[in-house]
């Protein structure tokens, strides 16, 4: 990926974008710097472990505990969009809409706007009462003051959330592209200083517990800390390999004659990725598990009563989280493949091309012969999804190094977009070094 950045700046035209993307990331992490007017943010220190929150503060690069311009980032956008997704399947006006080509999707794009603004008011709702239980919110002084605080910071996290979708899209339009993401990305990198200083802590933690009398839980840290490194880099290239997999399903075009010309004859294949369905399983299954430890945040559960046990059972560092986690990664992924693929609209778009799979009929046994094969890399990818959502959980179990967003999640994410940059690059440079025909 180097190389292709370095190869890219040289160019006049992609350093323009180049530059053009790295300030708008500039101005996105000063905007998750901008403190809200009314909000005491020390009130929210260690808020979010282990539940959802602690999530958003990862995909946030911190603006979200902190309670800055910026602490919703792009995750109404993000929510916004799955939901039109999904919904695009099940509501027939949208699906007709999605395939009436550019047109239809400029209409889509404007009800994601819409849905984004008001699930953003929500979303900055909710998180104004969380402020106002932990006593982060300052008194207005008067009627007046009580009623302008609640609306000032609801509609500052709202425009900061919409800010965040501008920027993004103007990345798309004017930068390299992929701007949502991009900005993703930045959000979760900018935790890499914190990580690194968490490992340090750690080492020199397990030290001194070797000075102090208690060898086992140091040479714990001692070794845990490199054992997570290594295990860091297994996994980036673990998700590079499996990212690139593909299962191609060789098809035959027939021959056709039109007037004295020929066509077809030619041999292609049908690309099937082994992760269908990218890191959004991961993102629905942390997300409903998190719902029970959320609820949590907001009231004291008796002691040995069931809301306590069940918190307890569903605790981030429990093996039934684990397991509970790891089945729903794989429902989850079946269920996100199974209404984005059609493998009778795959096998009639086959027979109107004059294509076929060897050896398979068409109709119904070719439709059959794709279904068993998604079927199959499903749950190969599934099983890459889980493996490296639940093994940072393990990781920390085992080596007791807690509080390092080692999160399978935000890995994917990092090295997805970073493959994406690196190929929409090289697709730029092959463009520009093209010289055609005439040349």
């Amino acid at each position: 990926m180097l190389e292709t950045l370095k190869s890219a700046w040289k160019l006049p035209d992609l350093r323009k974008r180049l530059l053009f993307t790295l300030m708008i990331i500039v101005v996105f992490r000063i905007g998750a710097a901008l403190p809200i007017p009314f909000l005491d943010a020390s009130k929210m220190a260690g808020f979010g472990d282990g539940n959802l929150f602690g999530y958003l503060n990862v995909m946030t690069g911190g603006a979200f505990q902190n309670g800055t311009l910026f602490a919703l980032s792009i995750t109404p956008y993000i929510t916004a969009s799955i939901v039109i997704q999904l919904l695009t399947v099940a509501i027939p006006s949208l699906e007709k809409l999605a395939k009436e080509g550019e047109e239809g999707r400029k209409r889509l794009k404007k009800i994601e706007r819409y849905v984004t603004v008001g699930l953003g008011l929500m979303e900055a709702f909710g998180y104004y009462r969380i402020l106002r239980s932990k006593a982060a919110i300052i008194d207005g002084g008067n009627a007046f003051g009580n009623f302008l605080v609640p609306v000032t910071i609801v509609l500052s996290f709202t425009a900061g959330a919409m800010l965040c979708v501008w920027m993004g899209e103007q990345i798309d339009e004017k930068g390299i592209g992929n701007g949502i993401s991009m900005l993703l990305f930045a959000g979760i990198i900018s935790r890499g200083p914190t990580v690194v200083v968490t490992m340090v802590q750690y080492m020199v933690a397990g030290f001194d517990l070797l000075k102090s009398g208690n060898p086992g839980q140091g040479m714990r840290f001692i070794i845990g800390v490199p054992v997570i490194t290594v295990l860091f880099i297994l996994m980036i290239g673990f998700i590079i390999l499996m990212t690139k997999a593909e299962r191609r399903i060789p098809i035959q075009y027939a021959k056709r004659v039109v007037g004295r010309k020929m066509y077809g004859g030619q041999s292609s294949h049908l690309p099937i990725s082994v992760n269908l369905s990218g890191v959004l399983p991961v993102i629905f299954a942390s997300s409903l598990l998190a719902i029970p430890t959320t609820i949590g945040a907001f009231v004291t559960p008796k002691e040995g009563g069931f809301m306590q046990k069940v918190l307890s059972a569903l605790n981030y560092d429990s093996p039934f989280y684990a397991l509970f986690y790891f089945i729903l990664i794989i429902a989850f992924a079946y269920f996100y493949v199974a209404i984005q693929y059609n493998p009778v609209e795959m096998s009639n778009n086959l027979r109107k091309n004059n294509g076929a799979i060897p050896g398979i009929r068409p109709g119904k046994p070719t439709s059959d012969f794709i279904g068993k094969i998604i079927s199959k890399v499903t749950m190969i990818g599934a099983l890459f999804l889980a493996v490296v959502a639940i093994l940072p959980i393990g990781v920390a179990a085992i080596t007791g190094i807690n509080g390092v967003s080692l999160g399978g999640t935000t890995v994917i994410i990092v090295v997805g977009v970073a493959l994406d940059t690196a190929r929409q690059l090289e697709s730029e440079m092959m463009m520009r070094h093209y010289k055609g025909f005439l040349e």
